[in-house]
């Protein structure tokens, strides 16, 4: 009992250290639990207060927005500081008005719009009825010996090719090439009038014809500028009908390009044409424009378009390759062909010369071989007038080198000379080189 007893004298304080601890830990959870309720009020109102501020700053920032970016204010409209957040934010989420529909309009039209609206009017579509020689292929026969032996009948082709009237009474320019051997030729005016046309002149060298049509009124025409101001680089348009496009709505096909090079000379080609001084165009030019006007972007003809490079013997499709001939060269032909019906080759130039061989220029005391010697000089004539003298020797003419008279006649054909011509010449004198500028006329009446 004694042992007994004494056990529970030594266990009776650790029961009262264990409720101490537990009543301890009662009352340190109360006030954990007022300390959190506290903490989640604390809490409560500072996430109230955030969405109060970030509030605050949205519409602050749309403010600002509205203030700065706003195509209603512009770049002053920091400025307007009486404007208020309400209103800005209001501006900047409203639509922005449609332009009115003339200012759209008018925001469209440029250079090429108005220069082709100037010149379309004068722009026509020619249908031509061609007479053509046909030689029956022979398998046996195939053979140039033969050929002028075989029989040959005519047939009747149609084609199609673009014009441009350039007066008021109906004189129209197109490429000789479109009218050739033509029975039948009828225009088209731009809104689909019809009429019959004749030739009134065509020039085969040149590719150039002039054609008439009789109207009781006066026709709208192009203004033709000056192809000798043209700029490499600057827009150009091309009018005309390809592959008979014109015929659908009565009105001219466009395209738009620029001046690729100018001057490029070509020379006589196997068909005996003569393409010279050519202006090239990427504007896009395709069968049926030929005959067509090449325009500036003042609505001005520069040129007429002839012919393309489509890289392919067998398509002629558009390659950015195209050339036309210059307007002020087609002014010389369209007046030759209207006084005339042809074009005036013949020319006088009062200029005899001789080949110049070693002999002649040993006598004469010349170190060089190459070139003509100007034998004789007519009084009162261009190459007196030029400065030419006998004794002269010409070496070039418009840059071709000159070795002997039958190079003179080759330039003179490839260049396709005529009267109102001028021959720029290289000419050896006295140990010095000079040149003189020959200008062709026509010979003196008899």
């Amino acid at each position: 009992m004694r042992s007994c007893r004494k056990r529970n004298c030594t266990e009776q304080p650790s029961v009262n250290r264990l409720a101490g601890s537990v009543l301890r830990w009662g009352l340190s959870q109360k006030r954990w639990l007022r300390t959190s309720k506290r903490t989640r009020q604390v809490i409560t109102v500072l996430k109230t207060l955030g969405k109060s501020v970030l509030v605050v700053v949205l519409i602050f920032g749309a403010y600002v927005v509205g203030r700065f970016y706003s195509p209603e204010f512009g770049p002053t409209g920091a400025s307007q500081t009486n404007r208020t957040v309400e209103a800005s934010v209001a501006s900047a989420a409203a639509p922005v008005p449609a332009a009115p529909r003339t200012g759209l309009v008018a925001s469209r039209r440029n250079a090429i719009t108005r220069a082709v609206a100037r010149v379309s009017p004068a722009v026509v579509g020619i249908n031509v009825t061609q007479i053509r020689e046909v030689t029956p292929w022979n398998p046996f026969f195939d053979d140039p010996f033969f050929r002028p032996f075989l029989p040959r009948y005519q047939q009747l082709v149609k084609s199609l090719g673009s014009g441009f009237i350039i007066s008021k009474d109906g004189y129209i320019v197109t490429n000789e090439h479109v009218v050739h051997n033509a029975a039948e030729v009828v225009v088209t005016l731009p809104g689909g009038e019809r009429h019959p046309a004749r030739i009134v002149g065509a020039d085969y060298v040149t590719d150039i014809a002039l054609l008439k049509i009789d109207v009781d009124h006066d026709l709208p025409f192009a203004k033709l500028g000056n192809s000798d101001n043209i700029i490499i680089g600057e827009w150009v348009i091309a009018l005309g009908n390809p592959f008979g496009l014109f015929e659908i709505n009565a009105e001219p096909i466009v395209t738009v390009g620029v001046v690729s090079a100018v001057n490029q000379d070509f020379g006589r080609q196997v068909s005996d044409r003569v393409y010279q001084d050519m202006i090239q165009t990427d504007a896009a030019v395709n069968g049926g424009n030929s005959g067509g006007p090449l325009v500036n972007s003042l609505g001005e003809v520069i040129g007429v378009n002839t012919w393309i490079i489509s890289g392919s013997q067998n398509t002629t499709a558009n390659i950015g390759l195209n050339f036309a001939i210059p307007i002020n060269r087609v002014k010389r032909i369209v007046r030759d062909l209207k006084q005339y019906g042809a074009v005036n080759r013949r020319f006088w130039t009062g200029l005899e010369v001789d080949n110049l061989n070693p002999l002649v220029a040993q006598f004469l005391g010349i170190r060089r071989t190459d070139g003509v010697i100007v034998t004789n000089v007519q009084e009162n004539s261009p190459a007196e007038r030029a400065g030419i003298k006998v004794g002269d020797v010409i070496t070039a003419i418009n840059g071709q080198p000159i070795h002997n008279t039958d190079d003179i006649w080759s330039v003179i054909e490839n260049e396709d000379a005529k009267v109102g011509d001028i021959l720029k010449l290289k000419i050896y004198r006295n140990g010095k080189t000079l040149t003189a500028n020959l200008r062709l006329e026509e010979p003196p009446a008899r």
